[in-house]
C-alpha cells in the first residue's frame, strides 16, 4: 500500500494564504498542527458564555493579566489555534507585532456546547504539547469545567471536572479563586 505524504502548512504560509485570500477573513479557520480547520459555528449559549466568563476574568485578573478573547495564539511554527480565552502576560503594546506564545499564556479556556469531545481530544493533548500548564473546557450543557494540568508532551497528567458550585484557584494565580458559577450565564 502506498502511503500518501501530507502536506502541512505552517504559521507563516498560514498568514500568506490570509493575507492573497486563498482564506479570507469571513472563513472560521485555524492552523492545528498543520492543518487548516474549520472552526464550530457559535451558538447562542456559546457566545454567552465566552462573554460571561471573559468578562468576569478580566475582573478578577484586571491588574495581572491580559483576556484575549477569540484571538490566535502561536503554539508553534505549525499550530495557531484561536481558542475562547485566552489569559496571558500583560505585554504593554497588546501583542502588536506577535500573538502570545506558550511562555506568554497562563491558562487557555475552550467553550463547548458542540464540541466537547473535539476540545478534550484535538485541543487538550495539542495545549500540552506545547507546555501551557493550564486548560479548561466550560461545558455549557452540563454548566461543568473540565481542568488540565500538568502537560508532559502528550496530555495531561491532572484531569478533572468542577461542577457550577465549586471554586477553583488558578495554576499562575493560586490566591486567586475562580467561582465557576461565574463563568457561565
Amino acid at each position: 500500500m502506498t502511503q500518501t505524504k501530507v502536506r502541512l502548512w505552517n504559521v507563516e504560509e498560514y498568514h500568506r494564504m490570509l493575507e492573497t485570500g486563498i482564506i479570507t477573513a469571513n472563513e472560521r479557520v485555524e492552523l492545528i498542527a498543520g492543518q487548516v480547520i474549520p472552526m464550530s459555528a457559535k451558538n447562542p449559549p456559546h457566545a454567552a458564555t465566552t462573554l460571561c466568563a471573559s468578562d468576569y476574568l478580566k475582573r478578577l485578573l484586571a491588574e495581572v493579566a491580559l483576556v484575549r478573547v477569540q484571538d490566535p495564539v502561536q503554539l508553534s511554527q505549525y499550530s495557531e489555534p484561536e481558542p475562547d480565552i485566552a489569559i496571558v502576560r500583560i505585554e504593554p503594546r497588546k501583542y502588536i507585532d506577535h500573538h502570545p506564545t506558550p511562555n506568554e499564556v497562563f491558562l487557555l479556556i475552550e467553550v463547548a456546547d458542540t464540541t466537547l469531545e473535539t476540545d478534550r481530544r484535538q485541543k487538550a493533548p495539542l495545549y500540552a504539547q506545547a507546555g501551557i500548564s493550564e486548560y479548561w473546557i466550560l461545558d455549557v450543557n452540563k454548566f461543568q469545567v473540565y481542568v488540565f494540568r500538568e502537560p508532559n508532551g502528550e496530555g495531561y497528567k491532572q484531569e478533572f471536572i468542577l461542577g457550577e458550585n465549586a471554586t477553583l484557584s488558578l495554576v499562575a494565580f493560586p490566591e486567586t479563586e475562580v467561582e465557576i458559577s461565574q463563568l457561565f450565564p
